[in-house]
């Protein structure tokens, strides 16, 4: 038998010398990884520009002598930090915009206090978006701008589009955006009216913990984290790969409470109620109508979504009004829209095509 055949008995031993060596190596790449820092996280110098409440309005630095005329506003979850949209150089979605010219400003949350326990719906549609839009006008001088949203961030500037048609939002563009809450199957399970008190919590709790809110998401997919932790051991001499997966993992560990009647909306009239799509939503004594948003949209949808499916983000196309209604359903999952490599060769130029003609 050849030494090289590998069954002999020096194969065996080079076998197991190098798995040993890798099992080492492993070993002391884990010890690394438990005993680092919290990964540094945003690429982008940033100014909070106005804070109201729980509301933080941030303006990212432009990087680029001549930008689009009209600023953007990007509205995050309430339940996530904003730096989702600028994790480290290369993954962010901030830099990517900032370098093609645009003026992008994030409106971010801090944890609402205890007695803010009472902010609903109203509070973020009527005055923490409007507020920060009022802000921009201030600040760069243009009495318009494209609003665009992340996941409920995005079901929160829709709603505010349509209260608010015609007063100063030039473009929407959404990611991963929820309107047509009967699709969100999971979620619908998890809040099931007969079996979910959403009042007992609220009433007893005020502020909603993140532990309420990363329930759901584990629900989603209950062997996500489990899995997530054996590709990162697999994976764990790739320094890039560390680095990014403990990016994204400390945006996960840091969900962000939410007030408890922003919660008790949320669940009532847009999970139970489907409100928002069936055009049944009341904001403050007035209709939230769908048909009232005629502006330029943009509805970007991740095609293999485990959180908002795609049938969910359909009522943007069927129940607007805009004659210039554009979809792009990317490669990828739930946070890919926002962040990560991939978007920056596939997604993002896309974005950039459709919003700088509509930016000038």
């Amino acid at each position: 038998m050849a030494e090289s055949d590998p069954l002999s008995p020096e194969a065996v031993a080079e076998r197991v010398r190098r798995e040993v060596d890798r099992a080492l190596k492993r070993n002391i790449k884990g010890l690394e990884f438990l005993a680092a820092p919290r990964q540094e996280v945003g690429a982008m110098e940033k100014e909070l520009v106005h804070r109201e409440g729980t509301a933080l309005l941030y303006r990212y630095r432009p990087v680029v002598d001549e930008i689009y005329r009209l600023p953007l506003l990007i509205v995050s979850p309430p339940s996530n930090k904003g730096y989702i949209f600028d994790l480290a150089p290369g993954q962010s979605m901030v830099e990517y915009l900032l370098n093609r010219g645009y003026d992008v400003f994030n409106l971010d949350w801090a944890p609402p206090r205890r007695d803010e326990a009472h902010l609903g719906l109203a509070d973020y549609v009527d005055r923490f978006i409007p507020d920060s839009l009022a802000k921009i006008a201030e600040i760069t001088g243009e009495e318009e701008a494209s609003l665009a949203g992340y996941c409920m961030g995005g079901t929160l500037a829709t709603i505010h589009a349509a209260l608010h048609a015609g007063n100063g939002v030039r473009n929407l563009v959404l990611f991963a955006t929820p309107v047509d809450f009967t699709h969100m199957h999971l979620f619908q399970k998890w809040s099931d009216k007969r079996h979910f008190d959403v009042d007992e919590v609220v009433d007893k709790l005020g502020v909603i913990p993140p532990e309420i809110m990363l329930g759901a998401f584990d629900l989603a997919r209950p062997a996500n984290r489990t899995a997530g932790r054996m590709h990162l051991w697999t994976n764990m001499w790739n320094d890039e790969f560390v680095r990014s997966y403990r990016m994204f993992d400390r945006w996960a560990a840091e969900t962000l409470p939410v007030p408890g009647e922003y919660f008790r909306e949320q669940i009532k009239h847009l999970m139970w109620d489907n409100a928002l799509a069936s055009g049944t939503l009341e904001v403050g004594g007035r209709k939230a109508d769908l048909a009232n948003i005629a502006v330029p949209i943009l509805n970007v949808v991740a095609q293999h979504d485990h959180i908002v499916s795609h049938e969910a983000t359909q009522p943007l196309k069927l129940l607007t009004s805009s004659d210039d209604y554009e979809e792009i359903v990317s490669k990828g999952g739930h946070v890919s829209l926002v962040a990560g490599p991939s978007a920056l060769k596939r997604l993002w130029p896309l974005i950039d095509g459709w919003l700088g003609k509509r930016s000038v």
